[in-house]
Formats: C-alpha cells, structure tokens, sequence
C-alpha cells in the first residue's frame, strides 16, 4: 500500500508533530504524497512502555493531515496517560498504523479473524472500541481473548461478541521507528 519513502515520511510527520504539540510550536507539513486511507492511529512508546496511543477511522483531513492531528492528541490526550513532556521526546518511539476498511464478521466463524493480521472493532449503540493487529501478537491473546479485550475497550461485557455487539475486523500496515 504504501512506499517505503512513503512509510518513512509518515513516521517522521508523527514524530514532528508529537514534538511541535510538546514544544508548543507550529505544526509540521507534509510534501510527499500518500494514499487514502480508512483510518490510522499512531502509538507512542516511551522507553518500549506505551505512553499514547489515539487514531481514528476516518481520514476527514487525509491521510497526512490525520496523522499529525492523531500524534498530537496521542501525546496529549490521551485519558489513560498524563501529557507527554518534553523531557521524554528523545526517549520517544513513534509508530504509525494505517489502517484498511472495516469488514463485518461473525467471529465465530472459523477464520474470521487471524491473530497479528487483524484488528478488531467491538460495537453497540454508542460504544465503540478498536484493537490494533500488533496488540493481540504483544500480549499473546488467543482470538477469544481478543475478542474480550475488544468488548472491554467499547465499555461493553467481555462477552459482548457472543451476544448482540457487532464485530468487525480491519488489517493494518504498521511502520514506526
């Protein structure tokens, strides 16, 4: 989907961002071209502990304008971590997940989803929660464990798949430094 020079360029507007938000200075701006996309989320790291991590699934602002928008509020808002200081910034890794379009699933089907290849959205009504691809490969998750964890993130009962929330999977290219 996307080239490496592409790849690299998404991952540096990241972390420019992230660091003109810390800094309070101008945003940054972005001259290579990219392709849309669904939505993307970017990930901050620091010393390899997650320190941010907010995206969205809709690039209203394109694909880069989304990214400099999700890096600065992953480093300031949110609602799990205390703003990001500048004392942290050269301790800071930056990961940039762009994300593919939102499948419905059954997620009892076999198959329906395959562990480091999908994420996973859990909905109903007015909740809604998101788990990238990477984060079942990190814990070591089973499927039905993501699938819990999902529930869990909409503020719905870790059974909720099995029952009336809809499910939907996504893949993810996932670049960072």
């Amino acid at each position: 989907m996307l080239t490496d020079a592409q790849k690299e360029a998404l991952v540096d507007l990241a972390r420019r961002a992230v660091v003109a938000t810390v800094t309070r200075s101008a945003p940054p701006s972005f001259a290579v071209p990219v392709p849309e996309a669904s939505g993307v989320f970017v990930t901050i790291k620091h010393r390899g502990e997650l320190r941010g991590c907010l995206g969205t699934l809709q690039c209203d602002r394109g694909l880069a304008g989304e990214v400099v928008r999700c890096a600065a509020d992953a480093a300031t808002e949110d609602p799990r971590f205390p703003p990001v200081s500048a004392d942290e910034l050269p301790e800071l890794a930056v990961e940039v997940s762009v994300l593919g379009p939102l499948e419905p699933i059954d997620p009892r089907a076999p198959g329906a989803i395959v562990i480091g290849r999908h994420g996973l959205v859990a909905e109903r009504g007015v909740r809604r929660g998101l788990l990238l691809p990477q984060v079942a490969t990190e814990w070591g998750w089973t499927v039905e464990q993501f699938l819990r964890q999902t529930c869990l993130k909409a503020g719905l009962e870790p059974d909720a798949w099995q029952r009336d929330a809809r499910m939907s999977r996504f893949e993810a290219e996932v670049i960072g430094d």
